[in-house]
């Protein structure tokens, strides 16, 4: 069976504003999180969902520092990077990561998920982490409906 996609004049008449959505990050696993606002992000719970437009969107996350690791995770996993220079791998442990900077831990698993493609950096603004409630004042304007985990 073939899936339909809509093309040309049609997918742009489709084509409906981007809705706020604000998802509290307490007691949420990592990467259920991650998978759920990726999918916000990129329209995929839309009937509308066009692969080659931005029909996603705006996701606000809060409460990032609470969010949780299953398993071994905050022992076991690393996070990597690199200066360019020979031996210039550093890796630094979720344990010690977590409380300094949980809402990038976020961020990272998110865009993980996101194609890469040309339209990823224009879904990734669409994402906004705040390590706490506080920052939702910021998006009062714009009337976030929230999304049950």
């Amino acid at each position: 069976m073939r899936t339909y996609v809509a093309k040309g004049a049609e997918a742009e008449a489709l084509k409906v504003g981007a809705d706020w959505f604000v998802v509290d990050a307490t007691n949420v696993v990592l990467g259920r999180l991650a998978t759920k606002v990726a999918r916000m992000l990129m329209g995929k719970d839309k009937p509308s969902v066009t692969p080659y437009l931005d029909s996603g969107d705006h996701v606000v996350v809060i409460n990032a520092d609470k969010m949780r690791m299953t398993g071994n995770k905050v022992e076991q996993k690393m996070y990597y990077s690199h200066s360019g220079y020979p031996g210039g791998l550093k890796e630094v442990p979720a344990k010690r990561l977590r409380p300094i900077k949980a809402d990038w831990m976020i961020r990272e698993a998110v865009l993980g998920m996101l194609p890469k493609n040309k339209l990823r950096a224009r879904r990734a603004k669409k994402l906004r982490i705040y390590r706490d409630a506080a920052g939702l004042a910021r998006h009062a304007g714009q009337k976030p409906q929230p999304v049950t985990m």
